[in-house]
């Protein structure tokens, strides 16, 4: 495997084509990564309408633990996209090592402690009848499954960060069309069992996943050790360096409590959300599903632009990166507007297709759920524009920045407003589905009006491999 993206096609020249280049890719990997939980969520669909709900309380207890690591993949895809830029070929592998046994420690000790919290970080949530009885069980099963396998989740997510920030996206895209095929197949088998092998449930699909995972971080550490298609990575750059660590965890970290408070956001919602019936709860972790789904332009776009924002800087061209960043927003924008229209006009079948049980409850579903997707259609255009945004100032190394924005859009625009709508003013399920989609109209309109200012044009390298900058871009 080698690189097709050049850093020198991101750097110079027009700014369409290396944008396009990077943002494909980056987009069908995450379509791949949906597929993950939309596979899970198709099969668990014809399992039960219960095992759908057990997701939908799993996963934000999933993600606190694994936000916790996440911010220092962060960190080595943005020092690996500046030190590149800066064409500093040996500093980009240095980094990529450091992260990658940095990141594989913490997820070990993550690992452990989320098998034996699992019961605890349920216990936070106030459920109550049916889906305390019912749903509450199967997410317990769900969660210890999955926290065994979460050094291969972090695998794959350390490799992928460290391609994207050195340009190659169609690496990372291929191994993750494999991983997919992986969990395509064994989710069914696992689920519901075959032959002498019996079905194992919703523990089967996060077996299914974990395996997969595992399949994708092996190709992916062979990818960095050896082939050409990104950063140079030797055995001697996995032993711990003080100074690049020291980097990694100064810019990481707010990239890190981003994503914690995100997660604490999303189980702050959740706690809320189980408060109603099953079927509600259902609706909103395939609203979820389905709204993280039709975000992938918007992802992708914004991931891009954390590579061309990074490497223009670390060329020293913070023009061009500005550029790109207009460029990705107006794109970003044009594209969710018409993934908008499609969700309002055809809500129903769109959320029929993952749940058939034929039962009350997975018509209760399939009509919460097409309330949801409708309302939320209205922040389709304002989250393109705040995740290029936020991939602009990541790819400065100004992670502060994203995360003030972040906690803007979740603490002060959607878990107030849900909880207001839905609890104050007694509006139930609706109030909640408006609630999550006025979170990403305020921290668009916040963090348009703080770009326009300038004052991110920064890089977190003074000379490559040499010091580090603030960083911290106000």
């Amino acid at each position: 495997m080698t690189s097709t993206q050049p850093s020198s096609s991101i750097t110079d020249g027009g700014l369409v084509r290396p944008m396009f280049e990077l943002a494909w890719p980056i987009v069908v990997i995450q379509l791949l990564q949906v597929m993950y939980n939309v596979a899970d969520t198709f099969w668990l669909g014809r399992l039960s309408s219960d095992a759908v709900g057990a997701m939908s309380i799993a996963f934000p207890l999933i993600f606190f633990l694994i936000s916790v690591a996440g911010g220092f993949t962060t960190a080595g895809s943005i020092l690996v996209a500046q030190f590149t830029g800066a064409d500093s070929e040996g500093s980009a592998g240095k980094v990529a090592g450091q992260v990658l046994s940095f990141v594989s420690i913490l997820a070990i000790l993550l690992a452990i402690a989320g098998y034996f919290l699992t019961d605890p970080m349920l216990a936070v949530m106030p459920s109550q009848g049916a889906t305390t009885e019912q749903v509450v069980p199967l997410a317990r099963r769900y969660m210890e499954t999955y926290f065994l396998g979460l050094p291969f989740l972090f695998g794959f997510f350390v490799f992928t960060s460290l391609m994207r920030g050195y340009g190659n996206t169609r690496t990372p895209m291929r191994i993750m069309m494999v991983s997919v095929a992986v969990n395509v197949v064994l989710d069914p088998l696992l689920i519901f069992g075959w032959g002498s092998l019996d079905g194992m449930g919703v523990q089967g699909a996060a077996l299914a996943t974990i395996s997969a995972r595992a399949v994708a971080s092996v190709l992916g550490l062979y990818v960095l050790f050896f082939t050409s298609a990104g950063p140079t990575v030797g055995l001697d750059d996995l032993l711990p360096d003080l100074g690049f660590i020291w980097k990694i965890v100064r810019i990481g970290t707010p990239s890190a409590l981003e994503q914690s408070t995100s997660s604490l956001a999303m189980i702050s919602l959740t706690a809320m959300v189980v408060q109603f019936a099953p079927p509600v709860v259902s609706a909103y972790g395939l609203g979820n599903r389905l709204a993280s789904l039709v975000f992938l332009p918007a992802m992708g776009l914004g991931r891009a632009t954390n590579t061309m924002v990074g490497q223009n800087l670390g060329a020293r061209k913070p023009d061009r990166a500005e550029r790109a960043v207009w460029l990705a927003a107006k794109v970003g924008a044009g594209v969710m507007f018409a993934v908008a229209i499609v969700a309002v006009l055809f809500p129903g079948p769109i959320v029929g297709v993952f749940m058939a049980t034929g039962t009350k409850q997975a018509d209760a579903t399939i009509r919460l759920g097409s309330q949801y997707l409708r309302i939320r259609s209205v922040e389709f255009v304002f989250m393109a524009v705040l995740q290029v945004l936020l991939g602009a100032y990541r790819g400065a190394g100004n992670t502060k920045l994203a995360m003030a924005f972040s906690m803007i859009t979740l603490w002060l625009g959607r878990v107030p407003t849900v909880y207001f709508l839905a609890f104050v003013r007694d509006m139930g399920p609706t109030g909640v589905w408006i609630g999550m989609a006025f979170g990403n109209i305020i921290g668009a309109i916040v963090a348009a009006l703080w770009f326009t200012r300038g004052t991110w044009k920064r890089t977190v390298i003074d000379e490559p491999g040499v010091a580090v900058a603030d960083g911290d871009g106000e």
